[in-house]
């Protein structure tokens, strides 16, 4: 996968691309952009279903204290952007991994599978079953990680970038690279010193004779990662490092000066593997009993046990005391950089334990706005083919300059209800119920012109007999005995070729009252007439903008019917609720779908038809598109458009009186020949004269 120019892997990740070049400082961006986060989850939901090979493996935006996989669900946070993306892609493949490798049901009984006989060596050195069960799960985590890591790696070696980046961001740090090469963690045989040394295994600064069995440790794990099938062969490696650990530690080296009076720890702990069940006061006077010995961690991770508050201040404020008080074990080392080394190894822990921090949380109502909007296709579409701006830093010289064109694939009825782009979109506005009359009437006129065209989808054969070439005439055959040769027949079948016709509606303010009243009637006969028959096709996208001011505003183009997927109710049923607002970002919106208009081939014609009522003119985002330039940019389009063998027609819509000849020169510049003015009174004979195109052989 190509790297960008930004450093990142998201290259060809077009609609989550942000125009931020002349963003002025002091413009705040809306605190919550749906759009682009709709067209992450997106990017990084394909990316996830690539990787595992699963399509049932849902991303969602974190709503609540929860920030680990579930064995069901990958959760993000919201605070995504440019800069970020790649290590959140990351991290949602390697979450999405453990959802497919992972037994989380062996995970939530890992208490009831370690051997008691560990147990008990624990206990012997002062090590109570809570904290077995800690360090079990934390080294099964390491080894399950490398398992996920290699299957990664093998499967999908093309997403390597994105677990380096991950890495990168939560678990590589200077600090330990510089604590791994200076002996800062020292070779005292701590549980703490073994921890920190393995989750590093792979640090290049690693020194393997630091400790005891750190060197028979890690060829265990690497020589057996390739091999481990499951989450269960991967808790028998982590078995024999605690195993390993606990044989080389002392209770002094365990406990410092703090050692525990251990006389009777054969029956110590009745947490997870003593079989004993706590009551729930039992549980938070045990609770209660980790805080005052100092234990935070277990403090926090008992009381998420509990009940379901969502402790995780609790627990960052007492990790901040906790990681304090840990600072002590680096005496050679200032304050701040003993701090600093702390919470890196805290922060690795914290990742195998999926334990990770991730910022932003999205109400219910934003996360039903993004589902939306994934649901209807929306994405952003970089464009400015051929574009420039004037840049004030370098003396206003001339310098390429590109802008998004918001892109609804198609449009549903929850988008309407949400309100979400009402540049588009009435919702109760005013013109609504003149835009459902102009439904109805194009329906019962496009009834009328649909019956005219039935023949389209007739075939008529023509037979010549008696010819010297060609399949022999059964009926002649009689006649070669009196020499007669000429048996041969051809038969001729006559028929249209398959047509789709693309309709672009300008939906700018200016196009509202009867000018869109009048183009809806024709629009909507158009595609009833072609509902009809068999062997023509028609799309209809709308073109606006949304926002309302210079940050905000984005050209906008939707796919409102595409007879190939929508029945024609979806036309009587959803289009009553358009209206036309905004501004006319013409050419930028059809660069945007160029993609979507279909070429002409030896079997199909293809058509595209324009209704507009004015020049193009949009400005947004610091993006200026108007006069000269901007009819040239959408020629361009027009001439990409045509180059595909599409036939071209374009209707300037205008109003009794008015004087077409004003801009109509501009007009053809763009549209070509097959360009004219429509007065208004004329509108519906759009739709006949359409038909009669379709006819043509």
């Amino acid at each position: 996968m190509m790297i960008g120019n930004n450093g990142n892997y998201t290259n060809f990740w077009n609609d989550i691309q942000r125009n931020t070049s002349f963003v002025d400082d002091d413009v705040k961006k809306p605190k919550v952009d749906h759009i682009a986060l709709a067209g992450y989850r997106r990017a990084i939901s394909n990316f996830v279903n690539i990787v595992t090979n699963r399509s049932d493996i849902p991303v969602r935006y974190q709503t609540t204290g929860d920030s680990y996989t579930d064995g069901k669900v990958v959760t993000i946070g919201s605070k995504i952007d440019e800069k970020n993306f790649d290590h959140v892609v990351g991290l949602a493949l390697h979450e999405g991994s453990h959802v497919l490798l992972s037994d989380f049901s062996f995970l939530k009984n890992l208490g009831d599978n370690i051997p008691q006989e560990l147990y008990l060596l624990g206990n012997k050195i002062g090590i109570d079953n809570d904290t077995v069960k800690m360090n079990v799960k934390n080294m099964l985590n390491y080894v399950e990680d490398r398992r996920i890591d290699y299957y990664v790696f093998s499967t999908s070696p093309g997403y390597k970038g994105y677990y380096h980046k991950m890495y990168d961001k939560y678990f590589h740090s200077n600090s330990i690279d510089r604590a791994l090469k200076n002996n800062v963690l020292g070779n005292d045989k701590t549980w703490e010193n073994y921890e920190a040394r393995i989750i590093n295994l792979t640090n290049k600064n690693s020194d393997l004779d630091a400790l005891p069995k750190l060197r028979e440790i890690k060829n265990r794990v690497f020589k057996n990662v390739k091999k481990l099938k499951n989450t269960e062969e991967a808790f028998e490696i982590a078995l024999t490092i605690v195993y390993d650990v606990y044989n080389e530690l002392e209770i002094a080296d365990f406990y410092g000066d703090n050692k525990p009076d251990v006389s009777d720890m054969d029956g110590a702990g009745q947490g997870q593997g003593s079989g004993k069940p706590m009551s729930k006061k039992e549980a938070q006077a045990a609770a209660a009993e980790k805080l005052m010995n100092g234990d935070y961690q277990g403090y926090y991770e008992a009381m998420s046990d509990i009940d379901s508050t969502d402790w995780s201040e609790v627990k960052s404020q007492l990790t901040d005391i906790d990681n304090q008080g840990k600072a002590d074990r680096f005496p050679d080392l200032t304050p701040q950089q003993a701090k600093t080394l702390v919470n890196a190894l805290q922060k690795q822990k914290d990742f195998l334990s999926d334990d990770i921090k991730k910022v932003g949380k999205l109400s219910k109502k934003d996360n039903k706005k993004i589902k939306s909007m994934e649901e209807s296709g929306v994405q952003q579409k970089e464009v400015g083919d051929g574009l420039t701006t004037s840049n004030w830093k370098t003396n206003y010289e001339k310098i390429p300059t590109k802008t998004n064109v918001i892109y609804i694939k198609k449009i549903n009825q929850q988008m309407i209800d949400d309100d979400l782009f009402p540049n588009l979109f009435s919702n109760g506005y005013w013109g609504r119920d003149r835009t459902t009359d102009a439904v109805t009437q194009g329906t019962t006129l496009g009834i009328k012109l649909g019956k005219k065209l039935q023949v389209r989808g007739e075939s008529r054969d023509t037979k010549n007999s008696r010819l010297d070439s060609g399949r022999i005439d059964k009926r002649l055959i009689a006649e070669l005995g009196f020499g007669n040769e000429r048996v041969f027949q051809h038969t001729f079948v006559e028929q249209y070729s398959d047509a789709i016709l693309h309709i672009s509606v300008d939906a700018s303010g200016s196009m509202s009252g009867s000018k869109w009243e009048n183009t809806m009637t024709s629009v909507v006969a158009i595609c009833k007439a072609a509902s009809m028959i068999q062997n023509v096709d028609v799309v209809v996208s709308f073109r606006t903008t949304h926002g309302n001011d210079r940050v905000t505003n984005m050209p906008l183009v939707a796919i409102g019917y595409d007879s190939r997927v929508n029945k024609f109710s979806h036309i009587t049923r959803l289009w009553g609720n358009l209206r036309a607002g905004g501004t006319t970002p013409e050419g930028l919106c059809y660069e945007a779908i160029m993609d979507e208009f279909v070429p002409s081939t030896t079997n199909r014609d293809s058509y595209f038809l324009n209704f507009s009522d004015g020049m193009p003119m949009f400005s947004g985002d610091n993006f200026e598109y108007y006069s000269d330039e901007a009819i040239q940019h959408t020629k361009r389009q027009v001439k990409k458009i045509l180059n595909k063998g599409i036939g071209v027609m374009s209707y300037y819509v205008g109003e009794d009186g008015y004087n077409e000849d004003r801009y109509m020169g501009e007009f053809k510049r763009m549209y070509g020949k097959n360009s004219e003015f429509i007065d208004l009174t004329n509108v519906t004979q759009i739709a006949k004269s359409m038909n009669k195109k379709f006819l043509e052989k």
